[in-house]
């Protein structure tokens, strides 16, 4: 009898044990799945640059990988929350500029100023074009003092291709003003707009036919 209730307490403990061990098992990989950490992902990082009107410059970055987004908007002047009237009189000081996010493991900041000086003419002083005024300015909005290195070293080297002077301002980003809702997406919205057609399409086949070397369009 007593050999029997021995045996029944024994299976019965360890029977008990087991399922204790297995609990223990099962909470710890539950705590460690829980504590894994979750990759990380790529930082994006933004940059600044007016090179004319911004419905072109959009529609010209937009051709390249490693760009996630894109607003119009002004920046470089000193009138606070300015309209687009505002900045086409000329009197606020800010420029057409399009604010650029972009992934940076698959297009640098170098890669994008390469890019802003092959799309226009960083030559003429206050205009692209037929588009004359300082809203029209070529402008490099710097972010951070590594964004302005890599800016003036380009121009210097930009400068020695040119037969003539660049025009092209580099200066502190300050306050970055989104445009109004109908400049965002312009070419995309309408593609047969004249000046889409005329100044915008021509300059996107030219873009397809020779791109910056090294850098991948979409």
């Amino acid at each position: 009898m007593y050999r029997h209730y021995f045996h029944w307490t024994f299976t019965r403990f360890t029977t008990r044990l087991f399922l204790l061990c297995t609990t223990i098992v099962l909470f710890g990989m539950e705590i460690g799945m829980a504590a894994e950490p979750t990759p990380a992902k790529t930082s994006q990082q933004t940059a600044t640059f007016g090179m004319g009107c911004f419905w072109c410059s959009q529609a010209l970055f937009e051709k390249f990988s490693g760009i996630t987004h894109i607003d119009c908007g002004y920046a470089g002047g000193h009138t606070l929350n300015p309209t687009y009237e505002d900045v086409s009189s000329g009197q606020t000081g800010h420029a057409e500029v399009v604010r650029l996010t972009f992934d940076p493991s698959k297009i640098t900041y170098q890669q994008l100023l390469d890019i802003f000086w092959d799309v226009h003419d960083p030559t003429t002083l206050n205009r692209q074009g037929a588009d004359e005024g300082t809203q029209y300015r070529s402008i490099i909005l710097y972010e951070t003092p590594e964004q302005k290195k890599l800016a003036e070293a380009s121009k210097q080297r930009e400068q020695a291709k040119f037969g003539k002077p660049l025009t092209t301002e580099i200066v502190p980003l300050g306050k970055f003003y989104r445009a109004e809702e109908y400049h965002q997406d312009y070419f995309k919205k309408n593609p047969t707009a004249p000046y889409c057609l005329f100044v915008i399409s021509p300059k996107l086949r030219k873009l397809e036919a020779h791109p910056p070397q090294g850098i991948q369009l979409r």
